[in-house]
């Protein structure tokens, strides 16, 4: 029980860092900048092998990147899920 409270609060503290990163980048970068910005940790998350740079920067690259772009940022919000369940077909008798 103490590996899944602890899992938990780990994905907790990376959801909050995710989400400051978020919003100092928007608080500070012009909207072209952090898609640049964003671009850039993703490669180099890719070239997560090298010292210094790390598999770390790719997904952080995403949540910068997503700012900009907005079906990322759909995604990580899980709103096409929620899209999915609230379009599903009515049942005979739903008709409200």
């Amino acid at each position: 029980m103490g590996r899944t409270r602890d899992r938990q609060t780990a994905k907790a503290r990376v959801r909050r860092l995710r989400r400051r990163i978020q919003v100092w980048t928007a608080r500070h970068l012009p909207p072209g900048t952090r898609l640049l910005a964003g671009l850039i940790l993703m490669g180099g998350g890719v070239l997560g092998f090298l010292p210094v740079v790390g598999f770390w920067m790719f997904p952080l690259g995403v949540a910068v990147a997503a700012l900009d772009v907005v079906p990322i940022i759909r995604w990580l919000r899980g709103e096409r899920a929620w899209r999915r369940r609230s379009a599903r077909p009515k049942k005979d008798g739903d008709d409200a």
